[in-house]
């Protein structure tokens, strides 16, 4: 059991959640068996706005998940039969709303049994509350940082693990998550990564030998709250443009930015901002890649879900000189989570097997930062798609710290 204890004076919190929803959706998997069928499926998640592609190679024989709103169900099983797919209901009944009937409590955090992490998803504030408490109880290992904030002000904050505080030969891995505000599993792991290496150093010694960890466990605050408040589906930031609210963070960093696999609509899933780190939450990550590049050799960013680990180029098929040393710490991160969890990761290049996007945090920090290793981990879902059961998270988290304890002996094992 993951525990912790906050010793905090307010008493019990409740918070009712509710949510303006709205109408509810289905969603379908498709599996393209031509590549004809993967560009149909390609243009129509760029040209239409009302679809939403939550899993989607350039890879024949690989499934493909889409969420369509209830009216449009007809239309879009008949246009894909046309193009030979055979559309399936995964789930008929999805919404974007938040059970208005359920209470998260908050208890008087007193005791060492107060929380367990792999059972819930945190809110912001909570998990601010929790990386307070390490820093506090294990100030010898970890330092909290304040990096920077978001649109609507929220603080992002990075926890840094050592044991070697002024070592000038330590080797760093950045670890961030949740830059997609409904990839709630992406933060739980950046959390349970950091519980690991600070409450279990002992079992993971390892980890922290001559070895950094900088992690920022939730890169867009402000969406992730709005996701688990009020649209669990919500994917960008909170920014206000003039017609639609939010850009896509991953697409707004600068290099290549805007050339493909972006929405040049404000209301698109993918709209990358009216220019190159226009959005606060992509400045603060380029500033961690930038200030501690001399040090950082692995950058690590959580996404979910579909379990692969990719790495640059995102904006193009192409794969960059260094490729084959990303390579390996991928496959190293594969192969323990095949033989612990007997789960099978897709490596590659980001757009050779998923799809060609610009503007990515990992393409950045590779080009731009000159960080060696640059690894994008797409982690699990299930029939929930972005929002595995609360059953499956304790499981899930350690399938995705098994990979990344792999990944980061076999970068130290590398000449990076």
């Amino acid at each position: 059991m993951i525990q912790l204890a906050f010793l905090l004076l307010h008493p019990a919190i409740i918070v009712t959640i509710g949510a303006t929803c709205e109408s509810n959706a289905a969603l379908f998997s498709v599996t393209p068996k031509s590549y004809e069928q993967v560009h149909y499926l390609r243009k129509l998640n760029l040209n239409n706005a009302t679809l939403d592609f939550w899993l989607l190679t350039t890879l024949v024989n690989r499934e493909a998940h889409i969420k369509v709103p209830v009216n449009e169900v007809s239309i879009f099983q008949n246009d894909l039969l046309q193009w030979g797919l055979q559309p399936k209901i995964i789930n008929s009944n999805l919404t974007a709303c938040i059970n208005t009937t359920r209470s998260e409590r908050f208890a008087r955090y007193n005791s060492i049994d107060s929380l367990d992490i792999t059972k819930t998803y945190l809110r912001y504030s909570t998990m601010n509350h929790y990386i307070d408490y390490l820093g506090r109880k294990y100030s010898d290992i970890v330092s909290i940082s304040t990096v920077g904030s978001s649109y609507d002000r929220r603080l992002l904050r990075t926890v840094t693990i050592s044991q070697q505080r002024n070592s000038l030969n330590s080797q760093a891995i950045l670890i961030d998550a949740g830059i997609h505000a409904r990839e709630w599993l992406a933060p739980a792991t950046a959390l349970y990564v950091i519980n690991q290496l600070v409450q279990h150093s002992d079992e993971n010694h390892d980890l922290l030998n001559n070895l950094t960890w900088i992690i920022l466990p939730l890169v867009n605050p402000d969406g992730y709250e709005h996701s688990l408040t009020k649209d669990k589906f919500w994917r960008k930031n909170r920014h206000p443009f003039r017609q639609c609210v939010g850009s896509d963070v991953n697409r707004n960093f600068d290099f290549h930015w805007g050339e493909k696999g972006v929405s040049r609509h404000e209301c698109g899933q993918t709209y990358p901002g009216p220019k190159p780190f226009s959005e606060p939450e992509a400045r603060v990550v380029r500033k961690l890649l930038l200030s501690k590049n001399d040090s950082i050799k692995f950058y690590l960013t959580l996404h979910s879900y579909g379990r692969y680990l990719m790495y640059p180029w995102g904006y193009r098929k192409g794969l960059p000189q260094t490729w084959r040393t990303m390579d390996t710490v991928a496959r190293a991160g594969a192969a323990a989570m095949k033989q612990s969890h007997n789960v099978n990761y897709k490596i590659g290049g980001a757009g050779k097997i998923l799809y060609e996007a610009s503007g990515g945090s990992d393409d950045y920090a590779l080009a731009i930062a000159r960080i060696p290793i640059a690894l994008i981990m797409e982690l699990p879902g299930d029939e929930r798609g972005f929002h595995p059961a609360a059953s499956k998270l304790k499981p899930f988290l350690e399938e995705a710290f098994t990979g990344i304890r792999a990944m980061a002996l076999k970068m130290m094992q590398l000449t990076v």
